[in-house]
């Protein structure tokens, strides 16, 4: 009788793993084999597209690797490289910037792409839906709403707060003593405490430690966004969340959201109780004349809507206006006017004080083009030392166009991003962008096409004159930019600057010891110097009075 035993195989670990990879193997190359299959067309159009070489599976993701000024000067050197138009690939992602105005005009002017690209989630947490992010009839009747409350009449009743904030950023400046130091530091707090009074209503009297408090909030929660952007590893929501910007992001949202809780709960309640601080009609025609946009490119369905007011209008500022609309029946709950609020003062500070910072550095290098200015202020005042008025600052013809030139060649915004909801055929190429594209405005070598500006490396103020402007093609200039989503602010901005730039060469002569040559820009949501502001004051012989 015979047994038969039989052995079971015994399959090793090492057998068993090696298995697994050729099957993990496998499924990847099926799944990027289905992916490229289904993305055929996608892959066709975006082939013809010029570009830098990328490698596989990353595209170009290495070039945006390291410091904010180390991208960005690999962008720029991109831009050289491929003027008008020029793709990269971040891993599977398609980004495509243009810098042509045929092309940027078919993404501005058409209210077809006015979806934001995707990186802008990285400002919900603070600002929800607000008219930065939101998109369809959400934004439209949200912008219809807001517009009214940067009407002239408005604009003028802030002039005094304005001058208020002129006189204090002058006078915290004076205490460097001639020393040279980073501008952007005062021009930041003074951007957000005048938003805070115009924008909130929180006065100086009664801001105390919680307004400081907000203001050094919204200054760290910009840094924040800026670092976002910047390093990769920050972009996934739940590694951010782990970091230690993360928690500090929790606790400056605390801040931010807690005072504008605060102040819309007081606005309510003297509302409620029939107070209302209506803003009367005090622009003369004259004024408005005057005020009609003169620069072309920066012309907005805004400027139609002041031309073509008639009448006595009761007007309301910002916040005022967002809490009677709510209690009016508009559908805007606490939440929306909280995501406005926010939308403003981020909108609003960050872009301006980079502007000014810009222009004094310029202001401090090109010192002719300084005493040009500081000679049309003699014109205007005199020898007077009284606050600018707002008809003074309709005078400020040169100043008004040396600062256009710092947001030409400095423009605070270098690019606008927007999500191609269908195929775009390109203007000056013929090229198509395939839908699901993201595609970047190059606002930063679009103002210096040297087809649309002589000498584009020049500052030159005169790029700015009404005969110049109206010979170039309306999308060549968009430091705000333009059509539909263009930004709501623009001439309170330009007020805002205009005023405190004055005070300060009223003040203070400007000096740079740094060429424009040497500027280390950076640029991820607003360009800066990442070398800073650095400029030195020397002192005037007269002082303006606030």
């Amino acid at each position: 009788m015979s047994v038969t035993v039989e052995t079971a195989t015994v399959e090793s670990p090492a057998s068993s793993i090696s298995t697994f990879m050729v099957l993990l193997v496998s499924a990847v190359a099926l799944f990027f084999a289905y992916w490229k299959i289904s993305r055929r067309r996608f892959l066709q159009l975006a082939e013809k597209i010029p570009g830098p070489k990328g490698y596989p599976i990353i595209g170009n993701a290495l070039d945006f690797l390291g410091s904010s000024s180390q991208v960005t000067d690999r962008m720029i050197q991109i831009g050289f490289q491929f003027t008008t138009i020029a793709k990269v690939w971040i891993l599977h992602k398609l980004v495509v910037f243009i810098a042509d105005p045929r092309d940027i005009e078919l993404i501005l002017g058409n209210s077809t792409h006015l979806e934001k690209s995707e990186e802008y989630r990285f400002f919900k947490p603070w600002l929800g839906d607000g008219l930065l992010i939101s998109s369809g009839q959400k934004w439209k009747s949200h912008r219809k709403l807001i517009a009214p409350t940067f009407h002239l009449n408005v604009l003028k009743s802030f002039v005094d707060l304005f001058n208020a904030n002129s006189r204090a950023v002058c006078d915290k400046m004076a205490k460097e003593n001639g020393r040279t130091f980073d501008c952007h530091d005062y021009m930041s707090e003074c951007t957000v405490e005048v938003l805070l009074e115009t924008a909130m209503g929180v006065s100086k009297k009664t801001q105390n430690k919680s307004g400081f408090e907000y203001a050094m909030a919204v200054m760290k929660m910009c840094n924040i966004l800026h670092l976002r952007h910047s390093k990769v590893w920050l972009r996934p929501d739940w590694l951010f969340n782990l970091t230690k910007y993360g928690k500090e992001q929790v606790d400056l949202l605390d801040v931010i959201h807690g005072l504008t809780k605060k102040v819309i709960k007081n606005k309510k309640e003297i509302i409620s109780s029939g107070t209302k601080k209506y803003i009367e009609e005090s622009v003369t025609q004259e004024e408005k004349a005057i005020a009609s946009t003169p620069v072309k490119g920066l012309r907005d369905d805004l400027d139609e809507q002041d031309e073509n007011d008639v009448g006595q209008k009761k007007r309301l500022a910002f916040l005022d206006l967002m809490i009677e609309s709510a209690q009016n029946g508009v559908v805007l709950t606490d939440e929306e006017i909280k995501e406005e609020v926010g939308t403003i003062m981020f909108e609003g500070h960050d872009t301006t004080a980079a502007g000014s910072s810009f222009f004094l550095c310029l202001m401090g290098i090109h010192q002719k083009y300084q005493d040009m200015c500081v000679q049309e202020l003699n014109q205007i005042f005199g020898d007077s030392d009284r606050p600018a008025t707002f008809a003074d600052t309709l005078e400020m013809k040169f100043l008004e166009r040396c600062l256009l030139e710092a947001l030409r060649m400095y423009p605070p915004v270098p690019v606008i991003a927007r999500k191609l909801a269908e195929d775009l055929t390109l203007a000056s190429t013929g090229v198509v962008i395939p839908q699901g594209t993201t595609i970047v405005v190059s606002t930063v070598k679009t103002h210096r096409l040297e087809e649309h500006w002589p000498n584009p490396d020049v500052y030159d103020p005169d790029n700015h004159l009404p005969e110049k402007a109206a010979e170039r093609h309306y999308y060549s200039f968009v430091p705000f930019s333009a059509g539909p989503r263009s930004c709501v602010g623009r001439k309170y901005a330009l007020l805002k600057l205009k005023i405190i730039l004055s005070t300060i060469l009223r003040n203070f002569k400007v000096h740079s010891d740094i060429s424009e040559d040497e500027f280390k820009l950076q640029g991820d949501i607003i360009l800066k110097r990442a070398d800073g502001f650095m400029i030195r004051l020397e002192p005037r012989k007269k002082t303006v009075a606030a």
